[in-house]
């Protein structure tokens, strides 16, 4: 057993000081006497000295497998390409010949001249293969040796659902949007069941210092595997819903998982689903174009239909979906597939199930009153506003009165959950608090 006295306890009345904690949890909460008076002599006792204590914070959106591995990778949120290159070169030199070059957090919209080429990596790292994943995880920079390794060049097709960045000769200039990021991501050695428990106890451990002790966590299923080891070690004190990418959406079916099954530091939660990109990379899919690019209305990655058709399987075997819609046509397409998987749920007599629609950025005003009232989660991550807040005037132009309409979504009734996207961003949930209640 564990008291902790002479607090201020979030919730809590003046005269509530206090409170007992035994096997991890809550016994009690009073006053100093009242507390205090429940310990046997030699149990352990704390003075907070006045100290504020609040509850653990839930981050609702987070990739743990990515994150953990962001905190080792080379760091490419500069403000300038130049910077970004000297990183990769101070990483070169520490490197082995040979050995993959990792990176995250470039932002193109920040930089002069924009996007990166392969050939200025070429520069900085001839004999290692480098693989840099942008700000939002939607688009990534490689250089000659992983786009060969890749067997990527000019004869290449788009994939479905991705692009490949060329230049007026046709050949890949070191840019892949979207999909189009797999063609080097599958050829990237996999970590080791170690190495990989290891970065997600890195992730724990910085997550618990931002007062963050649970997430909803949408990492594939390599990171489900390692969780279910640290788990069943003892080692995961984070509380992790885990999403399940859709491609396994029939397996978990067939093995009867449903949402919620687990254990009290692991359990399933929603079906992610993905319906466009993102603003970053202008893949987000729009309405109409993008400022200053008539051609570009971004990538609607799948249709109503598609929603229902995939809510139809999990609505009817317990699991909830999760879907990624950022410009205001997919959240719009989102919200329609939504609408017929209600009703299909209404007419089958099942339950309503908690979907969410994650980050939700972009909202014509006709659609801002939908999402309250099928009771849909709106899973919205406030830091990105604050960081997006120019690439959206310059690249939404007036439609950005519309971005992240937090206070519009509550005031009609709309149920919100926060959370960071780490390492899309930072994972500091003040930093998330003060972006959500001032909008700077």
């Amino acid at each position: 057993m564990l008291l902790l006295y002479n607090g201020r306890l979030h919730d809590c009345s003046p005269d509530q000081t206090a409170l007992a904690i035994d096997h991890q949890r809550i016994l009690a909460i009073g006053s100093d006497a009242e507390i205090l008076h429940l310990g046997a002599p030699g149990v352990a006792q704390f003075n907070l000295g006045g100290r504020y204590v609040m509850p653990g914070l839930t981050d609702s959106h987070i990739h743990l497998e990515l994150y953990g591995l962001s905190l080792g990778m080379v760091d490419c949120a500069t403000s300038s390409r130049a910077e970004c290159l000297d990183r990769v070169r101070s990483r070169v030199q520490e490197t082995p010949p040979g050995e993959w070059i990792r990176g995250h957090g470039w932002n193109q919209n920040l930089w002069y001249g924009g996007f990166g080429t392969a050939s200025e990596l070429d520069t900085v790292a001839p004999a290692h293969p480098v693989y840099l994943t942008d700000m939002s995880l939607h688009s990534a920079w490689a250089n000659s040796l992983a786009l060969e390794m890749a067997g990527i060049d000019g004869n290449t097709p788009d994939p479905a659902g991705g692009t490949i960045q060329r230049n007026a000769a046709g050949d890949p200039t070191g840019i892949l949007f979207e999909n189009a990021v797999n063609l080097v991501e599958k050829i990237i050695p996999a970590l080791s069941s170690p190495r990989l428990k290891q970065s997600l106890l890195a992730a724990q451990q910085k997550l618990h210092r931002f007062g963050i002790t649970a997430v909803h966590d949408f990492d594939r299923i390599p990171c489900f595997s390692a969780l279910q080891e640290l788990d069943q070690a003892g080692k995961l004190t984070l509380r992790v819903s885990k999403g399940l990418p859709v491609e396994q959406l029939r397996e978990a079916v067939s093995l009867g998982l449903m949402s919620g099954f687990g254990s009290p530091h692991l359990h399933i939660g929603s079906v992610k689903m993905f319906a466009d990109g993102a603003l970053g990379p202008q893949t987000a899919a729009m309405l109409m174009p993008y400022e200053g690019d008539d051609t570009n209305r971004g990538t609607l990655l799948l249709t109503a239909e598609d929603i229902l058709e995939c809510g139809r399987l999990a609505s009817t075997n317990g699991l909830p979906l999760a879907v990624h819609a950022i410009g205001d046509l997919a959240t719009q397409e989102v919200l329609e597939g939504f609408a017929m998987l209600r009703a299909y749920e209404e007419e089958h007599d099942l339950p309503r199930l908690q979907h969410r629609i994650e980050h939700l950025q972009l909202l014509s005003p006709q659609n801002l009153e939908k999402a309250s009232r099928m009771g849909i989660w709106a899973s919205m991550q406030p830091v990105h506003l604050y960081q997006d807040m120019t690439t959206a005037d310059r690249k939404w132009g007036s439609r950005a009165r519309y971005a992240y309409p937090l206070q519009s979504l509550l005031s009609r009734n709309t149920r919100l959950l926060f959370g960071s996207d780490a390492p899309v961003e930072c994972p500091n949930p003040f930093w998330g608090m003060h972006a959500a209640v001032n909008r700077t």
